[in-house]
């Protein structure tokens, strides 16, 4: 399945927030609690994206104009991806981190970094990422991984 990769305006805020929203409920409710993915998620209003749109490079994944994924670049940073829970496993995050990846060499970066909640530790280990450290904000598990880029 191929998607359309762009920046995110303003406009994708809502789109985003759904997005994100939709896959902490599915996805990562399997390895978080209730409370944790209601405390990250609010993290993600379509406010909060807005914001988020003003201090990273963020990107979405389109099919037939519909945003289906996002995921951003902080730095050396990867950051907030997400892939809608009906479009997961369909090479779209894939195709996402290609092009942070492609992003990160064009700025000379040499390692990307990305602090990985524990559902999507096997995605990032499968695109050369490896475990680095553990980090724990409260209850909530985070791994933090690295790649070196060629």
């Amino acid at each position: 399945m191929t998607s359309v990769i762009r920046p995110a305006t303003v406009a994708d805020a809502a789109a985003i927030s759904a997005v994100v929203i939709g896959a902490l409920r599915v996805s990562n409710a399997r390895d978080y609690s209730a409370d944790i993915i209601e405390q990250v998620q609010r993290s993600f209003s379509p406010a909060a994206v807005e914001q988020l749109i003003a201090l990273r490079d963020v990107y979405v994944a389109t099919l037939q104009d519909q945003v289906v994924a996002t995921a951003s670049l902080d730095g050396g940073v990867v950051r907030s991806v997400f892939v809608s829970p009906d479009y997961q496993r369909r090479g779209v995050g894939q195709q996402l981190m290609r092009k942070l990846e492609a992003v990160a060499q064009a700025r000379g970066l040499g390692v990307l970094s990305v602090p990985s909640s524990i559902t999507a530790q096997a995605f990032y280990r499968r695109l050369g990422f490896s475990e680095v450290r553990d980090e724990f904000h409260g209850a909530e598990r985070t791994i933090i991984m690295q790649k070196t880029l060629r």
